[in-house]
């Protein structure tokens, strides 16, 4: 018997010390990670007086959320977990997986003429515009954002039945939101609901994102940070037309990397969901520098600085560039670098993930300061994480 407590209690003690070897191995990871953000984001933040960031990390799997300074220089609030932040054109990735979800339900086809949903512009040449072409930012030259004039869906339905293509289908991408929240509007209708109701009640719930809106209850006003222009004017986004499925999702650091948590498989999400994320990574067109995804942009890994400061350049939302059809489509892969930058007057967001290295960083910020430098500090963080796993 003495033996037998003796060697249960040499069991426990060697189960204690692994524990706590275990423990101490996370703490100091966690230490190294917080260290490579903290350098990176502390000058960053000086450089642009930004009031306030939360960033969001995946290594190896693992994930972590950091905040830094106030959601409102009016109140001194600090950022927490449970600040909401305006992410933008990121927003789109949503829409995006919204349509692949309508896909895989059998609902629309991305290889469909936007005529077959909106049945006013048939015979029309937007009519004749396939959805992947929505989705791509590849129908032929949509304006970068909805006309001023336009303050209704039936304007907005005028509109494109008056519209006439500079290019052929496919063969430039022009960076639109008419394009791709036509896109989510039709995923909507053919689900047989609103936008805003099918993201905030089927597809956040799904990804376990309890902390993001389209539209911010009353109850969680107060966890909306304030946004800043470049000059420190108070701003906050305003809706209109296509806002919801183009740029109008708030949700926090925590949420985004569920998301891309998500989007590298690293999370149990039902079965139609996580297949409609991947598809989304699927490579459509070359277009410049980048792989025009579903929305998504990617290159291969590892990828340059400045191939990723190129392809995310203000040229590449703002000038027609030749596009070429990838066929067939290239199959979601492992080792690319995937990313999409978000802006709104008075915010600032940068996604950008490896799926083959498990590695991924979210940049959310209240104010929208240079994509080149969001691109360059994710950049630093992905090197240092993948760099620690050598």
């Amino acid at each position: 018997m003495k033996r037998r407590a003796i060697s249960v209690m040499a069991s426990a003690v060697f189960a204690l010390s692994t524990t706590t070897a275990t423990s101490a191995a996370a703490d100091d990871a966690q230490s190294a990670i917080k260290a490579a953000v903290d350098s990176t984001v502390a000058p960053l933040m000086q450089k642009h007086h930004v009031p306030g960031m939360a960033v969001g990390v995946i290594a190896n799997g693992n994930t972590y959320v950091f905040d830094y300074g106030v959601a409102s220089t009016e109140t001194g609030k600090p950022v927490t977990q449970r600040t909401l932040f305006e992410v933008g054109s990121v927003s789109k990735t949503f829409a995006a997986t919204l349509a692949a979800y309508a896909q895989l339900n059998g609902k629309m086809d991305l290889a469909d003429d936007t005529q077959r949903y909106l049945p006013s512009l048939r015979g029309t040449a937007f009519g004749r515009v396939s959805l992947l072409n929505l989705g791509t930012h590849t129908p032929g030259g949509l304006p970068l954002q909805v006309p001023d004039y336009i303050h209704d869906n039936a304007q907005l339905l005028q509109y494109f039945g008056a519209w006439k293509p500079a290019y052929a289908p496919g063969t430039y991408r022009t960076y639109a939101n008419p394009g791709i929240g036509t896109l989510g509007l039709i995923a909507a209708k053919s689900m047989g609901g609103s936008y805003a109701s099918l993201v905030e009640q089927r597809i956040f719930p799904a990804l376990g994102m309890t902390d993001s809106y389209i539209h911010v209850p009353a109850a969680r006003i107060s966890d909306y940070a304030q946004g800043y222009t470049n000059t420190g004017a108070p701003i906050r986004m305003k809706g209109g037309v296509l806002a919801d499925e183009a740029y109008g999702v708030r949700t926090t650091a925590a949420d985004m990397v569920r998301f891309v948590q998500a989007n590298m498989n690293l999370i149990r999400v039902d079965d139609t969901l996580q297949r409609a994320i991947i598809a989304t990574h699927t490579g459509y067109f070359k277009a410049g520098p980048l792989t025009q995804d579903l929305i998504w942009e990617q290159y291969a890994y590892p990828v340059t600085l400045d191939t990723l400061h190129k392809g995310n350049a203000s040229s590449m939302a703002l000038t027609p560039t030749p596009a070429t059809a990838i066929e067939p489509p290239l199959a979601p892969q492992q080792d690319v670098w995937i990313n999409k930058t978000g802006s709104t007057n008075g915010f600032g967001a940068y996604v950008a993930f490896v799926p083959g290295k498990r590695v991924g960083v979210v940049l959310l910020a209240n104010r929208n300061f240079p994509i080149e430098d969001r691109v360059s500090a994710a950049y630093r963080i992905m090197s240092a994480l993948t760099a620690s796993q050598q």
